[in-house]
């Protein structure tokens, strides 16, 4: 049986200050396709912190859906562009999820009017601090398709709809644990 390799030897070939691709090919680190997929990556440890910090089942269930969606289109988004065809990608039916659940959420709070801070919970706060992230993954996702790398409109589609529900899960949390979200007066 083979030896399996150990993290230090999986990771060191990225010590020239490059990364590999799904379906192969190697960038730098700060090329602006895993610029856009490492942002995602950060947007999903929020929710995981989100998702640990709460005591709502609900809200942990639509993390970890919202976790696999970003690593979906993470994927998407780190594949090499000769191999799109290869992997799947975020489709019309993925948005329409993101607004069906969202509504379902909205449907259950009163929503605040206007800004708010964020922190009204720990888990609300976190997932305050993914919808930031994610709307930084948005820009990097414009900045890509701008050079031509996001090919899939449902792209930029799916994480405008995702930072919204982000908003609105974040006052569905603070409403199932008896704290409001406290308004942002300008």
């Amino acid at each position: 049986m083979p030896r399996k390799k150990r993290m230090l030897e999986l990771t060191a070939s990225g010590d020239d200050g490059t990364t590999g691709l799904l379906g192969g090919g190697r960038v730098r680190k700060d090329d602006p396709r895993i610029e856009a997929f490492g942002t995602l990556d950060e947007a999903s440890s929020a929710l995981g912190l989100a998702k640990a910090l709460s005591d709502d089942a609900h809200v942990r269930e639509v993390c970890e859906e919202l976790q696999r969606g970003l690593y979906a289109l993470g994927a998407e988004l780190g594949t090499n562009p000769k191999s799109r065809k290869s992997f799947a990608k975020v489709s019309a039916k993925d948005v329409r999820r993101l607004e069906t659940v969202t509504t379902e959420l909205e449907d259950a709070v009163t929503m605040p009017e206007g800004f708010v801070l964020p922190g009204s919970t720990p888990a609300s706060g976190a997932l305050d601090l993914a919808r930031a992230i994610v709307r930084r993954g948005e820009r990097r996702a414009l900045a890509l398709e701008g050079l031509g790398g996001v090919a899939n409109p449902q792209v930029l589609r799916w994480l405008n709809r995702l930072s919204l529900m982000l908003f609105v899960l974040a006052r569905y949390e603070e409403n199932r644990a008896g704290r409001a979200a406290k308004a942002a007066r300008t």
